[in-house]
């Protein structure tokens, strides 16, 4: 019993899994990095008012993170699948 517990616990993840993980993570740092910049960068290419564009970059943010909270409990759910 103790020797299958560890071959599930060892399982790694398929290619196509670990690629949406890592793109999953990728897109949790483009949007928080683009929120970021459309907040702070003081020449931004669009006529924004400077209100509009701190709303614009905390929802690009907010969104980030909420990406950020899906993967972690579909990685979650995943271990749980394997245990």
């Amino acid at each position: 019993m103790l020797e299958s517990r560890n071959n599930n616990t060892n399982k790694q993840k398929s290619p196509s899994k670990r690629f949406l993980s890592i793109l999953g993570l990728f897109m949790f740092g483009f949007y928080f990095v683009l929120g970021l910049i459309i907040i702070f960068w003081e020449d931004f290419p669009l006529s924004l008012d400077r209100t509009y564009r701190i709303l614009f970059g905390i929802l690009l943010i907010v969104y980030s993170f909420l990406r950020f909270a899906r993967l972690w409990q579909n990685q979650r759910l995943e271990r749980k699948r394997y245990r």
